[in-house]
This record gives structure tokens, sequence and C-alpha cells, in this order.
């Protein structure tokens, strides 16, 4: 058989087939990729929530009666005289 003038047998017909093969496989490839890429979601970054400040934990405990307004108002100068906290 001939191929654009040459003379193809054998191992060139195999050749050429896994050639076009392994071309249409990552042509596909490529597209799958492209695809995924174009629709997938923006990432969330998750943040940690740094959760509810002293005072508004001091405020829970005196709504839920575990401590009375006179240690409630105390605790309230304490925390709010000392400032903010900073971590270490």
């Amino acid at each position: 058989m001939f191929w654009y003038g040459h003379d193809v047998s054998g191992w060139g017909w195999f050749a050429m087939s896994a050639g076009m093969i392994l071309f249409w496989a990552l042509i596909i490839a490529a597209a799958v990729l492209l695809f995924r890429a174009v629709n997938r979601a923006p990432e969330q970054h998750s943040h940690i929530s740094a959760g509810p400040s002293p005072e508004q934990l001091l405020a829970e405990r005196f709504a839920r009666g575990d401590i009375d307004e006179e240690e409630y108002r105390r605790r309230l100068a304490v925390l709010r005289s000392s400032g903010p906290l900073t971590k270490h």
C-alpha cells in the first residue's frame, strides 16, 4: 500500500494508527480539562470564626441567669478596662 508515494506496510500502519489514537486522546483530554476548569465553582475560602467576644459570652451568662447583675457589671468593667486581648 502507498501513502503519499511511500510504501507503508506492517509497523508503519501500526505506528500511524497508534499516533492517530494518541492524538485524539490528547485532544479529548485537553477538552475535558478545559471544560472542568471553566465550569469549576470558585473556591470558598473558609475562615474560622473567632467566636463570640468575651463581652458577648458574659452577656449570655447574664441572660441565662448564671450570674447576677452585680457580677455582670463588675466583670464587664474589668473586661472594658483591660483593653483588647492580644494573642502571643
